[in-house]
């Protein structure tokens, strides 16, 4: 049982904390004040802190610091909802034991209460005077039995399909290697997810993993994000910036929607591959690096090469290895899975107690095809979460357009299905046959969005409300 102190100003997070941690039977105590924190602190002790980065009466680092000086066997998490690499290494740096970003996952939390009191534990063994030396975030690893269960903080759960089963085996294949890896799959197939799996198997796995989205970067700041810039190599650089492929030395760096990068950054990008050295905006200076690199590609590389919109020697530097994520739609015996996994999330966000899902709602799930595939999900089974004041996820809870695709299972094979009559004779009947095809074809285009079909449609919602009415195409809860 360990001793842990919370501190966030936001109360709901903080009973949120408070309930889970003496549920796992640990003694809990919060304050929404760094100051009163402090004050406590001063006067009694603490396992562990959770503390927040960004308090209104107390700066992270600062706190921090406090808490090590009072304490130096206080192992301290931080928490951000800024997912800022930039302040997780500086953090780490300064004393930290580690860093959790929000939303927090139990199973992550777990984890950290764990591995944090096993290194106080092995400290301790190895200095049990206490000499007052300051913690070092490079000393003692963790148990490595308790890496393998969550491989690494963000979790990742295996399905039991033959595509899970493939898709586990070819992470542990590549995973031990120094392969570069590309990751091909739809938006919200978990590409990251698995990157970082790959980096958690890895040799590297106790150095940083770093995540960089790709689309994001604008094409006069991609390089300064990438590799760093030096004080006044630019306008409006007010300071030195160490960029993401140094944040990364000795580990791994997952380059997302790598194909979004503009020619002149992929010249740059070859040249780090080819030589392993970076050099600043601004600079003369050349740095080593020693990074793996994992990238992630909605299209296929070799045919954005083929456009002419990629460097073909980059696509072959970055081809050594590459792995196809299959959609959701593709593992049904999954579904399940990842749903109880989601709800187990949002039960320990919301703080409420959710057995499961009715037997309409698992049908809906399983019949429905998942655009937007385990991210969509996420999102639906933390809505259904919030909504619900039952014990059960039950169908009021779900978005209409989930259940009527469901219900309808509209695709070209199963189209007769649909309740309308095929072929009339008179004309008028004609004329609402196609535009029932009509409606029904600018559904499925936006996935059964109503409102955005009828902006579509150049109709009012009301008016396709209606029209989906006569066409029996409306969903009863």
């Amino acid at each position: 049982m360990a001793k842990i102190l919370i501190i966030d100003d936001d109360i709901n997070i903080c009973q949120l904390l408070d309930r889970f941690f003496k549920r796992k039977n640990h003694e809990c105590i919060f304050f929404t004040s760094g100051k009163k924190a402090l004050d406590y602190l001063r006067e009694n002790t603490a396992d562990i802190v959770f503390c927040d980065f960004r308090l209104p009466d107390a700066d992270g680092k600062e706190l921090l610091l406090t808490i090590k000086e009072i304490n130096t066997d206080i192992q301290v998490i931080i928490i951000t909802g800024y997912s800022d690499i930039k302040i997780a290494v500086d953090v780490i740096k300064i004393g930290a034991f580690d860093y959790v970003t929000k939303p927090l996952l139990p199973d992550e939390l777990i984890l950290l209460v764990e591995n944090a009191l096993n290194q106080k534990k092995t400290k301790s063994e190895k200095n049990p005077e206490n000499d007052g030396t300051s913690f070092e975030s490079s000393g003692d690893k963790p148990a490595e039995a308790d890496k393998k269960h969550l491989p690494h903080p963000k979790g990742f759960i295996i399905g039991r399909s033959k595509e899970a089963e493939k898709l586990h085996n070819q992470i542990k294949l590549v995973a031990t290697t120094n392969y570069s890896v590309i990751l091909y799959g739809e938006s919200g197939t978990g590409k990251e997810s698995v990157a970082h799996n790959i980096h958690a198997y890895s040799q590297r796995k106790d150095k940083p993993f770093i995540a960089v989205d790709c689309g994001s970067l604008t094409k006069e700041l991609a390089g300064s994000e990438l590799f760093g810039h030096e004080k006044g190599a630019y306008t409006g650089a007010l300071q030195t910036k160490t960029g993401q492929f140094e944040l990364a030395n000795g580990g791994t760096i997952f380059l997302d929607e790598i194909g979004n990068l503009t020619y002149d950054i992929q010249v740059s990008l070859l040249r780090v591959i080819q030589e392993r050295k970076i050099r600043k905006l601004g600079s003369q200076k050349e740095t080593n690096i020693d990074v793996r690199i994992i990238v992630a590609s909605n299209e296929r590389l070799n045919e954005i090469t083929a456009r002419g919109k990629f460097r073909e020697d980059l696509y072959h530097r970055f081809n050594e290895f590459s792995i196809d994520l299959p959609p959701l739609r593709e593992r049904n015996q999954d579904i399940m899975i990842f749903a109880d996994f989601f709800l187990q999330q949002a039960k320990a966000e919301l703080g409420k107690n959710i057995d499961g899902f009715v037997n309409e709602v698992e049908k809906v799930f399983l019949d429905y095809s998942w655009p937007g595939n385990l991210r969509e999900m996420n999102n639906v089974v933390k809505r259904a979460a919030l909504l619900t004041n039952k014990n059960m996820i039950t169908l009021e809870t779900l978005p209409q357009e989930i259940i009527f695709q469901a219900k309808f299972n509209l695709t070209e094979e199963n189209k007769e299905n649909i309740p309308l009559q095929k072929s009339l004779p008179d004309l008028k009947s004609a004329a609402l046959h196609a535009e029932y095809e009509k409606i029904l074809e600018i559904l499925r285009k936006v996935n059964f969005n109503k409102s955005k079909a009828a902006l579509l449609l150049n109709i009012d919602r009301k008016t396709l409300y209606n029209k989906m009415k006569t066409f029996n195409l409306l969903v009863n809860n």
